[in-house]
């Protein structure tokens, strides 16, 4: 993991720090007019890839090459010189980027809307049978119990979520009322209790988040609009309200698998419990100091910071509140979903390779492929414990990619905030671009050393092994 984590650092303080070569590789094809392709060279995206595997890394993939490949030719060949809402230009103007920006971005919100609501339609009956049988259970830890089954007191839990509502609703930075305070607590002991139980029983593959989310959104954001609170209040409180009903979700199936985990090794559930609040105070923390932080030195929205779970969540909310969104294109993208429902492929994955660039799928893509060759290729004398060694292996060095990346990002933030003169920050004076840069071509080049890292890692272990 530290390697992989050393390696991680190293390749994005050259990549986006010196900028000795771009961090996004980018073709327009002019023989097929509309289409593209592209690539994130990064170590985070090879480290997902990895991990998620070939499987699902296709799935992404495809819904990639669904709309840089199929749709946007389809709408260059069809628009000519017509100018369609929401582009301002006409279709010949706009290339790969206008295309997705315009067109491509509203039909996988569609895709994404319509998957998340599926599966959670899909879920309904367990999401029912878990939150009754839990309410059966909420409570009856009674004193003298073993310590094994002692949790945090249900009256202290029950009088901190009260407190917290009321945090949320007196907080002047807070934008959230006693209305939104109120559905934050309603849908989130309800999606808390279904995602614990959710992950805990059947498992966190199996937990529908982004259901949970959009559903919530829709359900605030149309609340909000009936009781007369619109605007870019009503949205920006909306948002607050899904994002924290979302967090909720999420951090209630991550606590569960830890307590699955601690009672497998005997842990004291009310002890663990009290290190995930502890957890949680001190990342939430961190994590919004960090936040500002990006916010300070790139901008959300710019090219170093294109958030696009935030982008689709400000689509949903406005689509609500002011109904000006192109309707047209998002219920393509809901046929489409039910399309690839139909075929039973999971509509999710294929829905956010669709919303997403392809230039994100396209290295996710490579580190499942490499997984996936090591995992079924047929070696004389290679045993299954073998195949699962190097893959675990694969597994450590994937997230030492990923946090090292993350770790340099961070670095790089307070460089682009630190000004050594009027003009210039620090990370302008490291950025040697101007001077020495090795191109896309050079840039592709590197990416596939930084892949082969990958693989001889797990080659290594397995050599090791057997010696």
């Amino acid at each position: 993991m530290f390697k992989g984590l050393g390696i991680a650092a190293l390749y994005k303080f050259v990549a986006d720090g010196m900028k000795i070569f771009p961090s996004e590789v980018d073709y327009s094809l002019t023989s097929y007019k509309g289409a593209g392709i592209g690539m994130d060279v990064l170590p985070a995206l090879l480290g997902v890839g990895y991990i998620c595997g070939a499987r699902v890394s296709s799935y992404l993939f495809a819904g990639g090459i669904t709309g840089w490949f199929v749709l946007m030719p389809l709408i260059c060949m069809f628009g000519g010189t017509t100018t369609f809402f929401p582009a301002k230009v006409p279709v010949s103007e706009l290339g790969t980027w206008g295309l997705w920006s315009n067109y491509i971005k509203y039909i996988g919100a569609g895709a994404v809307a319509a998957g998340g609501i599926m599966s959670l339609i899909k879920s309904t009956p367990l999401i029912l049978r878990t939150f009754r049988d839990a309410m059966r259970d909420y409570g009856k830890t009674a004193a003298g119990t073993s310590r094994l089954d002692k949790d945090l007191n249900f009256k202290l839990v029950g009088i901190s979520i009260i407190v917290c509502a009321v945090l949320l609703w007196v907080i002047p930075s807070i934008p959230v009322s006693l209305l939104g305070a109120v559905i934050i607590v309603v849908f989130g002991f309800f999606f808390a209790t279904v995602s614990s139980r959710m992950v805990g029983i059947v498992g966190s593959s199996n937990n529908p988040v982004s259901g949970m989310c959009i559903a919530t959104l829709l359900i605030a954001t149309a609340t909000l609009k009936a009781t007369g609170n619109i605007g870019t209040t009503g949205m920006v409180a909306a948002i607050s309200i899904g994002t924290i009903v979302c967090i909720i979700a999420a951090i209630a199936g991550d606590t569960s698998q830890d307590l699955k985990t601690g009672y497998i090794v005997g842990a004291t559930p009310y002890r663990q419990q009290i290190g995930e609040i502890i957890g949680v105070v001190f990342s939430a923390a961190a994590i919004g100091a960090i936040l500002y932080l990006l916010n300070a030195a790139w901008g959300y929205g710019s090219p170093e910071l294109p958030a696009p779970q935030a982008s689709l969540m400000k689509m949903v909310v406005e689509g609500v509140m002011n109904g000006n969104l192109p309707w047209t294109l998002v219920f393509v993208g809901v046929a489409i979903a039910i399309v690839i429902e139909i075929l039973g492929i999971p509509v999710l994955p294929f829905a956010v390779g669709l919303y997403l660039p392809i230039h994100l799928s396209t290295p996710m893509i490579v580190g499942g492929l490499i997984r996936y060759y090591f995992e079924n290729r047929n070696s004389v004398g290679e045993t299954e414990t073998d195949k699962k060694e190097m893959t675990n292996r694969g597994i450590l060095y994937a997230s030492g990619l990923i946090a090292g990346e993350g770790l340099i990002g961070i670095l790089l933030a307070v460089f682009a905030i630190i000004h050594v003169t009027d003009t210039k920050s620090l990370g302008d004076i490291i950025n040697v671009s101007a001077s020495f840069n090795i191109g896309q071509i050079g840039a592709l080049v590197v990416f596939a050393l930084l892949a082969m890292t990958i693989v001889q890692t797990m080659k290594g272990g397995h050599k090791k092994g057997n010696d």
